[in-house]
């Protein structure tokens, strides 16, 4: 895991070296462990290394291939290298990278050689001799990558602060992404908070050329090579009993383990006691001849502190275990030090910035994570609702006039976030997907977002624009609703917290539920199959009784600090500070801000934490990162 950087210009890139400098020493956090520079006429390519596989000094970034037609720089790792490695055996190797059989197989297949690859990964590799650059991210968007194009020059970078650095690029806040912010607690992807920059779509690739036919300096193509659920893998559920099915999930999810394992590193795993966490350790200790090391956060408020269900798993799987026990006090001094790490805001991440400095701290350098599970297999309340929906769609049939009337009576009766997202539900002229997911993630309806800002900039459904850009035609319903997480909330806030949070510590996490096999046969399984009747049922079946019944027959909690409680008290004067340094933005209505920060205080149901904790970090990051209006 690492950090790249790197910009190309056809009108002298060699003299962007210092900028690419910048960038490195940006992105020292992730890869402590090396860094390298390399240019010619047009471009200057930056590398900073966290050493997973093969250790030795071998494996410097920039890499050049081995007939010098090809240079490299790469973050991420593709499991499957080995097996690569001996199909391209006559690639005359000098190391044991899994970086140089990204080359060896760039060398054979060109940019096809993406679709042999089973990783996490961005990746930029410059062609001398057509001089041009290409950009790759992996299929699920695990790993980052962000670019920016001026007038003669194209940045990129695996994160937004290191562009920032540069100073080629202006400090400014998009006030479109501004409001998709404050819609998600997130801005979706390709937008960024900052106006100009770009975040390379999962699944994608971009080619940088001078095409001297073109007036542009500067030609910049985009490609896509995989979406979720349009790909078929070998293998498939259509025709087979649910046993069978499940016999398959078991195979993939196992075979996903231990690819994840290959590691010159040591490494551990994330525990909290769900069913997603402690299915990994299970599988993991079933492989691993060693305990596995695991780490969990614990809470003095036993209503968010899973430490009964982490310590049930670790006894049963006889972990190596290890609690942090979390005060608000101790979350107020580590604040500063934690937000300067979100490299893009966010209303998430500081759990995973926590259990990573934790995990680091233990001397672990690889760690694997749940993540993904509940986006496959269902495990959200919003996949029954969406159902439900769907089933019942012909009721956006009825006049908006009499649907209404029930409306506005629930919003009376029983005010809450929840009756408020129906009352939108109702007022849809249909409740097709693309329209009524986004209500069900939404932080701020439009009128709430018309009293925190002066003035709304764009009004596009962006999320729902995302769904649509990727269904798939013929796929059950619930895997749909599963395409629209992974593209949304998975991609745009689990994702990039996770990245951002971790690799501040120099952790790399991987993640098991998201190796693209077992995400194309699960989005295959029809909803018959696949519905929660009991929490994530098919993957708990699927498990064959790997997990107790004390982890899969228990209220779903998260893995979530108790901040109602401390932003009230211990956090008060910290989000307070924060919330009025957006008074130098124009484009927010104070009145609007100390109104939501006040009614938040009084325990107003309408306004949660987790509808002012984003505007917290907001503040910090704008505050932090200098961005002007």
């Amino acid at each position: 895991m690492c950090g790249i950087n790197g910009i190309v210009s056809f009108k002298g890139g060699s003299q962007y070296r210092e900028n690419v400098t910048h960038m490195n020493q940006a992105l020292a956090h992730r890869g402590p462990d090396d860094e390298g520079i390399w240019n010619d006429q047009h471009i200057v390519l930056g590398h900073r290394r966290l050493a997973i596989i093969d250790l030795s000094e071998a494996g410097r970034q920039p890499m050049v291939s081995a007939n010098e037609r090809f240079v490299l720089v790469y973050n991420g790792e593709i499991y499957n290298y080995r097996e690569l490695r001996q199909l391209l055996s006559e690639y005359p190797y000098r190391t044991l990278t899994d970086s140089e059989v990204i080359l060896a197989a760039f060398q054979r297949w060109g940019v096809d050689c993406v679709n042999h690859f089973n990783g996490m990964f961005s990746f930029a590799i410059w062609d001398r001799q057509i001089e041009q650059l290409l950009l790759v991210r992996d299929r699920l968007g695990i790993k980052p990558l962000y670019y920016y194009q001026g007038d003669d020059f194209f940045l990129f970078s695996s994160e937004l602060r290191a562009l920032l650095s540069t100073n080629l690029i202006p400090r400014k806040l998009s006030k479109t992404s501004l409001a998709d912010y404050l819609r998600y607690q997130t801005v979706d992807a390709p937008n960024t908070i900052i106006e100009g920059v770009s975040m390379l779509m999962p699944g994608c690739y971009i080619s940088i050329k001078h095409d001297e036919t073109r007036s542009e300096p500067i030609s910049v193509s985009y490609h896509s090579y995989w979406k979720p659920g349009s790909a078929r893998g070998s293998l498939s559920p259509e025709g087979k009993s649910k046993k069978s099915i499940c016999e398959d999930i078991f195979s993939l999810l196992s075979k996903s383990v231990e690819r994840r394992l290959v590691s010159d590193v040591p490494f551990g795993a994330f525990l909290s006691g769900g069913i997603d966490s402690s299915a990994i350790v299970g599988l993991m200790s079933q492989v691993m001849t060693q305990p596995v090391n695991t780490f969990s956060v614990t809470f003095e408020d036993k209503n968010y502190s899973e430490e009964v269900y982490s310590r049930e798993i670790a006894k049963r799987f006889r972990t190596h275990h290890q609690e942090i026990y979390l005060k608000a006090s101790e979350l107020l001094g580590m604040l500063p030090e934690a937000l300067a790490s979100m490299d893009h805001p966010s209303g998430d991440g500081l759990n995973t910035w926590v259990i990573s400095k934790v995990t680091k701290n233990a001397g672990i350098d690889m760690a694997l994570s749940g993540l993904g599970g509940d986006e496959l297999f269902a495990g959200y309340d919003l996949f029954k609702r969406l159902y439900y929906l769907n089933i019942f769609r012909m009721l956006g049939d009825v006049p908006l006039s009499v649907r209404n009337i029930p409306a506005q009576l629930l919003s009376m009766i029983t005010p809450s976030v929840a009756t408020f997202k129906i009352h939108e539900l109702l007022r849809l002229e249909n409740w097709h997907l693309e329209n009524t997911h986004p209500i069900m993630r939404r932080l701020f309806s439009e009128t709430k977002i018309g009293e925190l800002v002066r003035e709304i900039y764009g009004n596009e459904n962006k999320i729902g624009n995302i769904i649509n850009g990727l269904s798939a035609r013929g796929i059950p319903f619930l895997s749909q609703v599963s395409i629209a997480e992974l593209g949304s909330y998975m991609q745009n806030i689990l994702l990039r917290d996770t990245d951002q949070m971790s690799m501040s510590h120099a952790l790399e996490v991987r993640v098991p539920f998201l190796d693209y096999e077992l995400v194309e046969y699960v989005l295959q399984v029809n909803d018959e199959v696949k519905f929660p009747h009991s929490p994530k049922q098919l993957l708990v079946e699927s498990l064959n009784g790997l997990l107790p019944k004390e982890i899969y027959h228990r209220k779903k909690m998260g893995f979530v600090f108790p901040w109602h409680t401390w932003m009230r008290n211990d956090l008060k004067s910290y989000c307070e500070s924060n919330l009025f340094s957006l008074s130098q933005f124009q484009i927010f209505d104070m009145n609007g801000i100390r109104r939501l920060w006040s009614d938040f205080l009084k325990g107003d149901q309408l306004v949660t934490w987790s509808r002012i904790w984003p505007l917290v970090a907001l503040a910090n990051w704008l505050k932090e990162n200098k961005i002007e209006n």
